[in-house]
């Protein structure tokens, strides 16, 4: 898999503006009315990354899920990358 360009990256990242490029990464951060909505948009992210063959890395409190998106094979972004990230935007209707 072919790391993004600089280029390309910013040009894809001006289409998602709530994932923000954080150290050969990109992160977003979701809040939820409870603990059932933030499990409920997991389980959606896993059976996408899963069907992705791409696993991001998840942080959950409660109500506050944080993804983190990077394709660990290239140590950095990929299309791979983007790609779950507008898939996982498509689920909250962004």
């Amino acid at each position: 898999m072919k790391p993004l360009s600089h280029e390309e990256l910013v040009t894809q990242l001006a289409e998602m503006p709530n994932w923000e490029l954080l150290d050969e990464a990109i992160e977003q951060n979701f809040e939820f009315h409870d603990f059932n909505e933030a499990l409920s948009f997991l389980v959606s992210v896993g059976l996408l990354a899963e069907k992705a063959d791409h696993h991001p890395e998840i942080w959950n409190v409660y109500n506050r899920v944080r993804l983190r998106l990077n394709t660990h094979s290239e140590n950095t972004i990929t299309s791979k990358d983007i790609a779950l990230a507008k898939q996982i935007d498509a689920l909250l209707g962004d």
